[in-house]
Formats: structure tokens, sequence, C-alpha cells
């Protein structure tokens, strides 16, 4: 929780980023709701990339790590690449402290859990580009099952055999 403040910081962060680079809607102005982060550290799905220990320590990337089936999942215009158990990362963003964070936290999802899913907007393409170049194939598109509107997402997998 002590990092709570520090987390909503990098989340308006990334929501101002978006909107620079053409993608306004995918966030807006108040996703994740505090709600969801707060459930997030909760439910122990948040996990930071940090560089330091204690006082020193920076948060460098966010990102919820999901375990078992996702709702939003189970329908999709196009293929998973299997159906075998997988954890899904969701709301992954950057302080901007440093370089590749995001790529880094794919890596530390894949080396320990080995088959993620992962979705992002189709204005998204930092994301895309981030989750291609990181070995995901791009699946198909899903509908988000939590928003009204704006719900049209690129689903990725990547499966470490």
């Amino acid at each position: 929780m002590r990092d709570f403040p520090q987390m909503q910081k990098n989340y308006a962060r990334a929501r101002e980023l978006m909107a620079r680079s053409g993608n306004p809607t995918q966030w807006g102005h108040e996703f994740p709701r505090e709600a969801v982060v707060l459930d997030d550290i909760a439910q122990h799905r948040s996990i930071l990339l940090v560089d330091g220990t204690g006082p020193h320590e920076r948060i460098l990337a966010q990102f919820a790590l999901c375990p078992g089936e996702d709702p939003t999942y189970r329908h999709i215009d196009g293929a998973w690449l299997d159906n075998d158990s997988y954890v899904t990362i969701h709301r992954i963003c950057s302080s901007g402290l440093v370089k590749h964070a995001a790529r880094e936290c794919i890596r530390w999802a894949l080396k320990h859990y080995g088959n993620v899913r992962a979705d992002t907007h189709p204005n998204n393409k930092a994301m895309q580009h981030v989750l291609e170049t990181s070995g995901f194939a791009r699946c198909g598109l899903i509908q988000l099952l939590d928003r009204p509107t704006d719900t049209t997402r690129i689903a990725y997998q990547r499966h470490e055999w």
C-alpha cells in the first residue's frame, strides 16, 4: 500500500502519454479506477518493477498479473494459440524513468508463467510494438465486458513451450 500513491502517478502519466500519442480513449481520464488498483493490491495481482531497495526504491513499471481464465477472453474473433492455463497482463505502465521497462515486465511474466495473454487498444501502437517485439502473436479481436463504449481490443498470446 505504501506504493499506491506512486502507482497512481504512473497511471496518470500513462493516460497523458496515450492521449498525446493518438490514443485518448483507451484509459480516458480515470482508468484504471482507484478501486481497481486497490483491488489489484489486495488480491496480490500488482507487480512492480523496481530498482534500489528500502527508502531509495523507485518504481520503474507496474502491471496487474491475473491468473486463471479471463472472462473477456472466452470469445475471440480469431483463435488463441492454445487452451492451456495462462496468466493475463493488464494495466501495464512505465514510470518513464528508464527505457524498455514494460518489456522487462513482460519478460518477467514469461519467465515465471510461460503462457501469457494480453490485449491492447487498436490505437495503442506503442504497446502493440512492445508485445510483438516480445514475441507475442496477434490472435484476434476481443470485446471488453466492463465498459459501455470503445471496447474492441487486439488480443495477443505468447506461450513458452
